[in-house]
């Protein structure tokens, strides 16, 4: 199996972010989230720069997480590990005996350990077996879903979660050739992609097999209906002066991130009022303007921090909601 690369995006920045939250001299101990625990590159950073931050690192790839334990083995008293999906952070949280958390993190999409292994087969440039499993112990593969999946529901997945223009017509040569030969690999959906795409919009767009694989991708592991769940969770579970730290890497992620963070961030009174009677201050506050980027520095040294987008809040009234 082939190893995999990990180099952390927005590294500092999110210290940055997240430390004023896992910091409190007031408090002995502090709780870090990392939802999406991948390699581990950020959480490492933040246990050596909080010292009294104690992480609960949250995956749902198994050996994500074995590999993510051996990096951190420095920090075992400081760490626990869950095998969830990281809309469930509220009930991993009381599993642990937590009744809040001081910072989470979101590092959404494909991780290091997942994209660099050839063998789960999330890279289009290489011919892997079609699995794209977060979690690959169950669940539907994305070869089940090509070769189950009525025209009309890949239209729709690819549409969707892909924003493919030419959806439909890659819809139809799936069920077309699938009827030949079931798809098992990478390779002969990348040929397909390529022959049902026109030549025109193969010369822009990047990789004419992009779109697809990040449709299939998003339906074989539900992510934006877990994220859906999921922020809105992670924000009711962060105690007052706790943060939540998000980094999507694709628009419809980012979308998703930035109406959850608007709802909370917003009052509920008329907008030309002197004043918010106390009481009626938004729960949550913005520590970011819009969606930061990496620097082209950073692009030119990592070149998956081309896509990021990050966007950061802070609880400033206590939570409504019973995971706080």
């Amino acid at each position: 199996m082939t190893s995999p690369r990990h180099v952390p995006v927005l590294l500092d920045r999110v210290v940055a972010l997240l430390a004023p939250a896992l910091q409190r001299p007031d408090r002995d101990r502090t709780v870090f989230v990392d939802a999406t625990l991948g390699l581990g590159g950020h959480s490492l950073a933040v246990l050596e720069a909080c010292p009294q931050a104690h992480l609960v690192g949250v995956d749902r790839d198994p050996h994500a997480l074995e590999e993510a334990g051996r990096r951190l083995e420095r920090f075992a008293g400081r760490t626990t590990f869950a095998h969830a999906v990281y809309d469930g952070i509220p009930e991993v949280l009381t599993s642990l005996g937590h009744d809040h958390a001081d910072a989470i993190l979101f590092d959404l999409g494909v991780s290091s350990m997942q994209l660099d292994v050839r063998e789960r087969g999330f890279a289009y440039a290489e011919d892997a077996p079609l699995d794209m499993r977060m979690d690959d112990t169950a669940g539907l593969t994305a070869a089940d879903v090509l070769n189950t999946y009525t025209a009309e529901q890949l239209t729709r997945i690819l549409r969707n979660y892909g924003e493919e223009r030419f959806a439909r017509r890659i819809a139809e040569a799936v069920v077309r050739e699938r009827a030949r030969e079931p798809f098992t690999r990478s390779a002969r959906l990348v040929e397909l992609l390529r022959e049902s795409i026109p030549a025109p919009a193969r010369r822009t767009g990047g990789h004419p097999a992009k779109r697809t694989f990040q449709a299939l991708r998003i339906e074989v592991n539900d992510e934006l209906g877990v994220l859906e769940r999921a922020i809105p969770a992670a924000m009711s579970a962060v105690d007052v002066g706790g943060r939540v730290v998000v980094m999507a890497y694709q628009s419809l992620e980012d979308r998703l991130v930035k109406h959850a963070f608007t709802e909370q961030t917003r009052s509920d009174l008329p907008p030309d009022l002197p004043f918010v009677p106390e009481g009626h201050e938004p729960p949550m506050r913005l520590l970011t303007r819009g969606a930061e980027k990496a620097s082209e520095a950073e692009i030119a040294d990592n070149p998956r921090a081309a896509s990021v987008r990050l966007r950061a809040v802070e609880r400033v009234r206590p939570s409504t909601g019973a995971a706080a």
